[in-house]
């Protein structure tokens, strides 16, 4: 991966409903734009996430998402509301920043979450993007929710069944993403605490299908852990808000924007089936299957992948 590269420029965007995002921007002030879209959702836009860029060759920039990490107010906060952080709000968001930077076209580089939010920004604003590059692919529909929250359990018996118990026995046949939305969000600290331990405790779980796999220490932070828990059972409890299947049925809008998908073999909690159904109906994507690699850019195959679509998209030295 390229050297630690430090923001030229950063701010905080004011884009309505009292939300104000954070981004920041390094590398090149005159090279190729590019735009990070990170997953999660709350995960934030990391440190790591410059270093696969060529700062030389790209403007590089990075944006906190609605309610996360130094976008304020925090979703870690206990009487934050998070009625105005949607998909659409997302969308509106990236959109604003695009034109605060005085951006004409960039290049969307996404994982996970960020994939689905990637998708969903390029089909409602093709003439905003120029490539697209997303790993761990994911379109957030309620047949994944579906799988990540109560068939993943095939996997991981014992590990899903105490998930599923850190739920009211009356609510253990429902929507588990929003039941535990609703813990996470209960007057007492001690509720909240513990539905968020054992949301993330899962979150570690599912994803642990792969040779080298190692748990995330981020979830040792108990203010990461709430921030990200609530804002990902809002999001999944919800199926983004997005109609189902959406994101494959309208990729034909994405014809003439070369997309790169790459996607782990053994990412068993985002099956590879959904980058594979994406890559169909895009006329202009290519897909990467990477054997004994799982969700994540943790394997060297998808780090190398990632790093030679944007070396190329780069253009020549």
């Amino acid at each position: 991966m390229y050297p630690e590269t430090e923001p030229y420029d950063h701010g905080l965007l004011d884009v309505g409903d009292g939300h104000r995002v954070y981004w920041e921007v390094c590398g090149n002030p005159d090279g190729k734009p590019a735009v990070v879209i990170h997953g999660g959702p709350g995960s934030g836009a990391g440190a790591w996430w410059r270093r696969y860029f060529d700062p030389a060759k790209y403007k590089v920039v990075l944006m906190d998402q609605r309610n996360c990490g130094r976008s304020t107010p925090d979703a870690a906060e206990p009487d934050v509301d998070l009625s105005t952080n949607t998909t659409a709000h997302l969308i509106g968001d990236l959109e604003q920043l695009r034109h605060h930077l005085e951006i004409e076209k960039w290049l969307l580089l996404g994982a996970s979450w960020g994939a689905t939010l990637g998708l969903a920004y390029a089909e409602q604003h093709p003439d905003s993007v120029s490539e697209i590059v997303l790993f761990s692919v994911t379109n957030t529909t309620r047949r994944e929710v579906d799988w990540i929250t109560r068939e993943m359990g095939r996997i991981f018996p014992e590990e899903w069944a105490r998930f599923r118990d850190g739920v009211p026995e009356d609510q253990r046949d429902g929507n588990l993403a929003l039941a535990y939305s609703r813990l996470l969000h209960d007057p007492d600290p001690a509720v909240r605490d513990k539905a968020a331990r054992d949301w993330c405790d899962w979150e570690d779980t599912h994803v642990r299908t792969h040779p080298g796999w190692r748990p995330d220490s981020r979830y040792d932070d108990p203010v990461f852990r709430l921030r990200m828990a609530r804002l990902v059972t809002h999001y999944w409890g919800h199926a983004a808000w997005l109609e189902e299947d959406v994101l494959v049925h309208e990729a034909g809008k994405l014809a003439g924007i070369p997309g790169v998908l790459i996607h782990g073999r053994l990412d068993i909690s985002s099956p590879p089936d959904i980058a594979w159904r994406m890559a169909q109906a895009w006329p202009d994507a290519e897909l990467h299957l990477v054997e004994q690699e799982g969700h994540g850019a943790g394997g060297l195959g998808t780090r190398d992948l990632i790093l030679e679509a944007l070396d190329r998209f780069a253009g020549p030295r």
